[in-house]
């Protein structure tokens, strides 16, 4: 591996690094500052809220009624072998720049979110609470982080990024004659 494919490699881990910076920071000074389960700020009326609220469970408070132990197996030690998977992945397959950002901003969110699933006894941190104006049926959409935030905006990111690779690779194939030409 050369210089160039060392940067384009090592790089965009700037992002995994910043989102986990970030993302333990903002929990901290939420915990710091906020009594949990009540609201800290509102902004625009309701429309945004600052919280502060623990979830052991996964997205929209999945799986927080699981015995300890398994919640523990199921929260915890399968996103753990998916984010390995990923790193694993990221350095053996061959991915664009802007692919390897958006799987660095995915690596970074999930890492920040197990750090809290293994070190708070409460769970993950969320603090950022969106009125949904009853749009199918939430008054307000499930209270999230900035861990979320990155994996869901990159993990968007990548699947464009994706697709788009796929449609130039299709529109570079020719077509096969058509039979009788």
């Amino acid at each position: 591996m050369n210089i160039k494919n060392k940067r384009d490699y090592f790089l965009p881990l700037i992002l995994t690094f910043a989102v986990i910076a970030s993302d333990q920071l903002t929990k901290w000074l939420i915990i710091k500052s906020i009594d949990p389960w009540s609201v800290g700020a509102s902004f625009f009326g309701d429309l945004i809220r600052i919280v502060c609220v623990y979830n052991t469970g996964a997205a929209f408070s999945l799986g927080s009624r699981l015995s300890s132990i398994t919640r523990l197996i199921v929260m915890a030690c399968i996103p753990a072998c998916f984010i390995a998977g990923i790193c694993v992945v990221y350095f053996k397959s061959e991915f664009s720049r802007v692919q390897r950002w958006f799987l660095s901003g995915i690596i970074g969110g999930g890492i920040s979110n197990l750090l809290d699933r293994f070190f708070r006894a409460e769970g993950v941190v969320d603090f950022i609470d969106v009125k949904f104006f009853g749009l199918f049926g939430l008054e307000r959409w499930p209270t999230f982080n900035i861990a979320d935030s990155a994996i869901v905006i990159c993990g968007a990111g990548l699947f464009v990024a994706l697709l788009m690779q796929e449609w130039k690779g299709k529109s570079k194939t020719p077509e096969a004659p058509k039979d009788g030409e």
